[in-house]
C-alpha cells in the first residue's frame, strides 16, 4: 500500500519544495515565501522596531539580504500612508565587485518606485577601500579590511540617513549576522557592544539615526531562497575580502553546529537576548561629544573611523 503524498504543512495542498529542519515545516513555496514575510512582521511588532509616521532608510548592498527586506518593507509601506521609504547605498570602493550590485540596487529601486541615494567611501573619506587595504597592508597593520569596513559603513549610513531626513535605518542583518556578531563580541571580550547590539538599537544621540534589523530571527539561508522564490535579482558573487575575517571562520562554526543540531543559532540568539539586560549594568556608559576631526557624535576625542583612518593616513 502506497504511502500518502507529504503536503505543505500550511496550505495541506501542495507539494513542499523546502524543509524546515529546526521547525519540522514542509513549506511549497508559496507558504514558505509568505512565512517569511510572516516571520519580518512578527519581528517588527515584537521589538516595536517601527511606527506608522516613520521615514525609513533601508540600507541597501544589493546583496540578497538587502533586496528582499527592501521588497517585503515596501509591500508593507503601502498599507501606511504616512510612513515613507527611501534606499541608501553606500559604495565602498571594491573593484570588480561593488558595481555590479550598485546596478541591480539601482534597478530595483526604479522598480519598486523607491527613491535612491547613495555615498561613497571616496567622496567621504578620500579613499576608496580597495586604497585603504593597500596601505594598510604597506604598513603591516594587524586589522582586517573588514574592521575597516565595517566601521566606515556604519559612519557613512549615519550620515546618508540624515541627508534623507529618515528617523530609522533598516538593515538586512539575518539571524546568522547577529549570532555571528553575538560572538565575535565574546571572543573580543566587548561587553559594551553585546549589550547594545539588539535587533533596535538604543537613542543615544540625536544625530545618531536609530537602527532595527527586522531580519534578526530569519536564517540567512531562507533570505537567499526567498529572493529565489520571488525571483529577486541580486548579487550572487562574495566580497574578495570576506575570506580575512574572523567573522567567516565563526560562520563556518555556526554552520556546521546547525547542521548537527538543528535550531542551534535560535538558541543562542534568545540566550544573547536574555543575557543582555545583566550586560547592558556592566557595559560603560559612553558620553557623547563632536570628533575633533570629524564633527560626528564620538564616545572620544576621536571617532573610531577617523581613528581609523589616521592609520593608513
Amino acid at each position: 500500500m502506497n504511502s500518502p503524498a507529504v503536503k505543505c504543512t500550511l496550505c495541506k495542498r501542495k507539494e513542499p519544495f523546502f524543509h524546515r529542519v529546526y521547525s519540522g515545516e514542509r513549506l511549497c513555496k508559496k507558504c514558505f515565501a509568505k512565512s517569511v514575510e510572516d516571520k519580518v512582521r512578527a519581528s517588527i511588532v515584537k521589538y516595536k522596531m517601527l511606527n506608522y509616521s516613520d521615514r525609513v532608510a533601508v540600507a541597501v548592498s544589493g546583496g540578497k539580504d538587502s533586496i528582499s527586506l527592501l521588497h517585503i518593507l515596501s509591500s508593507m509601506e503601502r498599507k501606511f500612508p504616512k510612513a515613507s521609504l527611501v534606499a541608501v547605498t553606500v559604495d565602498e570602493g571594491i573593484k570588480g565587485y561593488r558595481d555590479e550590485a550598485l546596478e541591480i540596487a539601482e534597478k530595483t529601486c526604479r522598480k519598486l518606485g523607491i527613491a535612491h541615494h547613495g555615498v561613497s567611501f571616496e567622496a567621504l573619506y578620500g579613499f576608496t577601500l580597495d586604497e585603504i587595504v593597500t596601505r594598510m597592508r604597506e604598513r603591516k597593520g594587524e586589522l582586517t579590511p573588514c574592521a575597516f569596513c565595517g566601521v566606515l559603513r556604519r559612519k557613512a549610513l549615519n550620515i546618508v540617513a540624515l541627508e534623507v531626513g529618515a528617523n530609522k535605518v533598516a538593515t538586512g542583518h539575518t539571524l546568522d549576522d547577529e549570532v555571528q556578531t553575538s560572538l565575535l563580541n565574546i571572543f573580543h571580550g566587548d561587553v559594551a557592544r553585546l549589550a547594545t547590539g539588539k535587533p533596535v538599537t538604543d537613542v543615544v544621540h540625536p544625530r545618531l539615526v536609530q537602527k532595527v534589523k527586522p531580519f534578526c530571527e530569519v536564517p540567512e539561508r531562507e533570505t537567499a531562497l526567498y529572493a529565489y522564490v520571488k525571483g529577486l535579482s541580486f548579487q550572487s558573487q562574495p566580497c574578495p575580502y570576506a575570506s580575512e575575517a574572523l567573522r567567516n571562520d565563526i560562520r563556518g562554526l555556526l554552520n556546521r553546529m546547525e547542521e548537527r543540531h538543528a535550531g542551534t543559532k535560535f538558541t543562542v540568539f534568545k540566550s544573547i537576548e536574555r543575557l543582555r539586560p545583566a550586560l547592558r549594568d556592566l557595559a560603560e556608559k559612553a558620553e557623547f561629544k563632536e570628533c575633533r576631526e570629524c564633527g560626528e557624535p564620538s564616545s572620544g576625542d576621536l571617532c573610531m573611523a577617523c581613528q581609523l583612518l589616521a592609520k593608513i593616513r
